[in-house]
């Protein structure tokens, strides 16, 4: 019989590799887990947490003007570009300290440094110092996540990343952020909140591809709203120096000066270096990995999940995976499978944007018949505070069996909102359920229960 080191080597600590590594050693596995980086990933260090935090910094400008109209008189505030970012910083490392007692108290073992695969069974770590050791596992977990596409084009080699976000020194008092993805829109939704004049290129006539086409389009003009600037159809052609500042050549004849150049034209999966073409493991053209409905790779002993795989890049996804795997890997194998119709997220822009299922354009070209419920509005709050934004609300229903297929928003916390009825949507939520349904006085959300009539 094989003797292995572990029953389980994990490759990453980010939130799938964390997930797994603790549910696998709470069900009696040992496991070791390798990490090269901060733990927690993307999401903790560069992603989700940080974009938050500063999302949330962004809307108190907002917040301060709003307030005149409910009978403050609030002083002229000012913003500390340098505090925010070591407020950050702080927090950030308290969760790194939490995910390493996570790991800890889990009795899982932590090796720091970057993992490659040798064979089926075996995998080699290196260390900051230049040592290396090999490890045997029984199974092998790949969960290296994704990062940020390098800038390409034009003026590539003085753009950022998203990862150079959370640092800029200085403040970019201009902005130019190239593309039309959430990540995009998002990083351009916060600085434009914290006082950058920030111009959004896209390459493309819409923004958010993939998401419902009304939805983006509302978003897109109320972003536009709250004084970004919005070109589309648009790429960069050339950049120059102007002084500090860097000139951007527009395909459509404009020019804009920036401060800072955030490229954010896409995300792939972090699979340099570790080994995989030896193995016989191809990727996929987009370059994530190659997976069965059981998460595992063409070698039986190597599984992936996460933004790894490419089914949702989302956190909440990569630790419902790891679920997944573990429990068949070391539990009776019985957690269903995950239903990526269903899954909900949220994109931090100003105003939110929340969906859950399909988009009206999805949802017609799977069920034909469909019906739309729709509603916009002025927010009660909205009333007082002279703000012009604008709510949406939409409930895509197959018309033959009454189901929710689909529910989207545009407003103040839009994630909190749709995240309830996520769950009654992944349940099989019917449109005559919702009708049912007694709304709470006044609050947004009531609208999605007193839509009755619909639009089309």
């Amino acid at each position: 019989m094989d003797t292995y080191d572990c029953d389980l080597f994990v490759v990453g600590a980010g939130s799938g590799g964390v997930r797994a590594s603790r549910m696998a050693a709470a069900r009696g596995a040992s496991v070791i887990v390798a990490e090269g980086g901060a733990l927690g990933g993307t999401c903790v260090n560069l992603g989700c947490i940080p974009k938050k935090l500063y999302s949330h910094a962004a809307h108190y400008a907002e917040l301060f003007e709003e307030s005149v109209g409910f009978g403050w008189s609030p002083h002229e505030p000012s913003f500390d570009w340098p505090k925010l970012k070591a407020r950050r910083a702080a927090e950030i490392a308290r969760l790194n300290g939490v995910y390493d007692n996570l790991l800890a108290n889990a009795g899982v073992r932590l090796v720091r440094g970057w993992a490659r695969l040798a064979d089926a069974h075996t995998v080699v770590v290196r260390h900051e110092s230049g040592a290396e050791n090999r490890f045997t596992a029984r199974h092998i977990l790949l969960a290296t996540g994704g990062r940020p596409q390098a800038p390409s084009g034009a003026g590539a080699d003085s753009a950022v990343t998203s990862d150079d976000m959370f640092d800029l020194d200085p403040f970019p008092r201009r902005l130019v952020v190239v593309g039309g993805g959430y990540i995009a829109c998002e990083f351009a939704s916060i600085f434009s909140g914290l006082g950058s004049e920030v111009t959004l290129v896209h390459r493309g006539p819409r923004l958010l591809r993939g998401f419902d086409d009304e939805v983006a389009a509302f978003a897109a003009a109320e972003m536009q709203k709250k004084g970004l600037t919005l070109r589309l159809n648009a790429m960069v052609t050339g950049v120059r120096r102007l002084g500090g500042a860097q000139v951007v050549q527009l395909s459509d004849g404009a020019t804009v000066e920036a401060d800072t150049v955030l490229q954010a034209t896409g995300r792939a999966a972090y699979t340099e270096g570790l080994g995989l073409e030896a193995l016989g493991i191809t990727l996929h053209a987009d370059g994530t990995v190659p997976v069965n409905e059981h998460f595992s790779t063409v070698v039986p002993s190597v599984h992936a999940i996460g933004d790894l795989v490419g089914h949702k890049a989302l956190t909440p996804v990569a630790l419902a995976e790891a679920m997944v795997l573990v429990d068949r890997l070391f539990g009776d194998g019985t957690r269903p499978p995950l239903d990526y119709d269903t899954i909900a997220t949220a994109v931090f822009t100003h105003p939110n944007i929340g969906t859950v299922g399909k988009s009206e354009e999805r949802a017609r070209k799977d069920h034909g018949d469909v019906r739309i419920f729709r509603a916009e509005f002025k927010a009660l709050k909205h009333t007082l505070s002279d703000s012009t934004e604008r709510t949406l609300m939409k409930i895509v229903v197959d018309a033959a069996t009454d189901r929710v297929v689909g529910m989207h928003m545009v407003g103040s916390d839009a994630g909190e909102v749709i995240q309830g009825f996520a769950v009654a949507v992944q349940a099989g939520l019917t449109k005559a359920q919702i009708d049912r349904t007694i709304g709470i006085h006044p609050t947004v959300a009531e609208e999605f229960v007193t839509m009755r009539e619909p639009v089309r």
